[in-house]
């Protein structure tokens, strides 16, 4: 990743209005700025969330609060808890999120 051309700034995430993204089940709350190609996100997913699609886009994500469970296309899983992250490039292997009873991320794509 290039971090070009994006003059220090901050960023009062309450005052981004969010947008819903429905999944399989449950609903995603994104507030999102966008820098150039990068894009960064605070997303709350619902209790009982699960993603519609299978998704092949890098990501460097880090869990807030609750439990976030990712599976790969592949069949392995893995667990997410407070103040841990995962990061897999574009193209690698595709993932989808499921929460039980909700989570708040922040991630850079």
């Amino acid at each position: 990743m290039d971090i070009a051309g994006i003059p220090f700034g901050t960023t009062d995430w309450s005052d981004i209005e969010p947008t819903e993204h429905r999944g399989e089940t449950g609903c995603a709350y994104w507030r999102t700025r966008q820098f150039g190609a990068i894009r960064v996100r605070m997303i709350e997913y619902s209790a009982g969330y699960l993603a519609d699609h299978w998704c092949s886009k890098g990501h460097i994500l880090f869990c807030l609060e609750g439990e976030l469970h990712t599976e790969l296309e592949d069949g392995r899983q893995f667990v997410l808890g407070p103040g841990m992250s995962y990061q897999v490039a574009d193209n690698a292997e595709p993932h989808r999120s499921f929460t039980a009873l909700g989570v708040k991320l922040f991630v850079v794509d």
